[in-house]
């Protein structure tokens, strides 16, 4: 049976503790931060990290496996130093991902989920990192490296490999090998949680487009907000389905009078509804 020495276990033993004291009704909910406990201690999900997560919420190895299998930030096997990851979803593809993908897996001499000879790099091909705004995306140890180009992420791994210090373009001021990050998503925090800018200019254009146009999100009509002249078109914040609504409803008396009337014929049909 796999198992850790004396000294390894009683610390994940008292690390374990503080992760399952955050879930006094339901200990099951703290197998995402074990996993990550284990994995920050091996470097990735082993046999062992498996029993400790099973013995310490009372479940079946089976059971642990099953999750551990199903997240990707999970390892089942040996990881680099540094995972880097390159987004070749939808827009990071055609903005160049697909071509820095193909650059770093030639540069490296890895494919997907391989890790090179040196054991510094683990290459991915990841899915949406939600940055779409700064495409294309590298990401390194889930750090961001925006509006990269082959040229400069193969400048980026060739500094991994050489363990220089590299300084992601948002969050934290260095980035930090793959066991200590997988300590802090474990929920340990490492002091570094507001170094460095989490958004940029891109990120925030559309508030700063809805401000100056005086879009207002629904249910926030009725607050203070910069109103449209009498005889304007009032303009409603772009729905959940990424556009905009199809009814412009004109501002002043007429518009109220409008609005109204819609909302009266609405329940008017709901009451027919109920009524038959």
């Amino acid at each position: 049976m796999a198992s850790y020495d004396a000294q390894t276990l009683a610390q994940l033993e008292a690390d374990a503790a503080q992760v399952l004291a955050r879930y006094p009704e339901n200990p099951r909910s703290a197998l995402l931060p074990l996993l990550h406990l284990v994995q920050s201690v091996d470097g990735y999900i082993t046999a062992a990290g498996i029993e400790f997560c099973a013995r310490s919420l009372d479940l079946t190895a089976a059971e642990v496996s099953a999750v551990a299998t199903f997240y990707t930030q999970y390892k089942r096997h040996p990881n680099g130093t540094y995972t880097v990851g390159v987004c070749t979803n939808t827009l990071c593809a055609v903005m160049g991902g697909d071509q820095i993908w193909a650059e770093l897996s030639d540069h490296l001499g890895v494919g997907h989920d391989e890790t090179t000879e040196d054991g510094a790099i683990t290459l991915e091909r990841v899915e949406c990192n939600a940055a779409c705004d700064y495409a294309p995306v590298v990401m390194v140890n889930w750090e961001f490296f925006d509006n990269q180009t082959p040229a400069s992420a193969t400048a980026l791994v060739d500094a991994l490999q050489a363990g220089e210090p590299v300084r992601p373009t948002r969050g934290a001021d260095r980035v930090v090998g793959f066991k200590e990050t997988s300590r802090v998503l474990a929920g340990f925090t490492d002091g570094r949680a507001n170094e460095g800018p989490g958004a940029g200019a891109p990120t925030l254009v559309g508030l700063q487009l809805a401000d100056e146009r005086g879009w207002v999100a629904p249910g926030e009509a009725g607050k203070t907000r910069a109103q449209p002249a009498r005889g304007e078109r009032q303009k409603t914040a772009p729905r959940s389905g990424g556009t905009q609504s199809s009814v412009d409803t004109p501002a002043g008396p007429q518009g109220e009078d409008a609005s109204r009337r819609t909302s009266n014929d609405a329940s008017g049909d709901q009451t027919k509804r109920e009524e038959s």
